[in-house]
């Protein structure tokens, strides 16, 4: 089947969410934004990976993520698949979202990882989460919007400002791995994480044949 099919539309309280099936792929629009879709999942794969590879050799073995935005499922399915990982919560403010990994068509990329006993999904307000839970981790793996410039709501861009670098700071456990991807490189966001009192700050690119690379900005809590 070719073409663009739109498969549900939602409104909620923070406006609407489209899932569509373009040709043999999956896309997510938000407010008339291209979130995500599922011809290439590397840089979410990225996320995950990174942060386990960040994080102290004593504490890899059953730590603790944290995923930020289930979007198509790519993160959570690659967490899942690494036994490594001791406990994955995911957070989504999208009901329309969760619905679409449970009983609808992405349940494909995540039935398993849903179904392992592992994973716990919060429907929540990833920003509300970090500010107010009491609950901390060994990483964070936030993958929200198209990155620290490019917002999907403006009530997002706090996340990325100091005093949300300095929730997830409060959220991760010493040693911790704050982990962010982007669709494009940011400097500023680096100078923010060195700010807030993040060490180790980089960042890891996807290659892609011609574009700007999709990337995962790193950042370790100190001990």
């Amino acid at each position: 089947m070719s073409g663009t099919v739109t498969l549900d539309r939602r409104e909620g309280p923070y406006g609407e969410v489209v899932l569509r099936r373009r040709d043999e792929h999956y896309e997510i629009i938000a407010n008339g934004t291209f979130l995500m879709d599922t011809s290439d999942g590397r840089s979410e794969r990225l996320l995950i990976d990174a942060a386990q590879a960040a994080l102290p050799e004593p504490s890899r073995a059953g730590a603790s993520v944290l995923v930020g935005g289930l979007g198509v499922g790519f993160s959570l399915a690659h967490a899942a698949a690494d036994p490594r990982w001791g406990r994955i919560t995911v957070v989504e403010r999208e009901e329309a979202i969760i619905d679409w990994h449970r009983r609808g068509p992405l349940a494909s990329i995540s039935g398993a990882a849903l179904a392992d006993s592992r994973t716990v999904i919060l429907h929540t307000d990833l920003v509300d989460h970090l500010r107010t839970s009491p609950d901390t981790y060994d990483a964070l793996c936030l993958d929200i919007d198209n990155g620290p410039d490019w917002t999907v709501t403006e009530d997002n861009e706090s996340l990325y400002a100091a005093e949300g670098l300095a929730a997830c700071a409060a959220r991760l456990n010493p040693g911790g791995v704050l982990a962010v991807w982007s669709a494009r490189p940011s400097a500023d966001f680096e100078r923010s994480l060195r700010n807030a009192g993040f060490s180790a700050v980089r960042t890891e690119e996807i290659p892609v044949a011609r574009g700007v690379p999709d990337v995962v900005h790193l950042g370790v809590r100190p001990e």
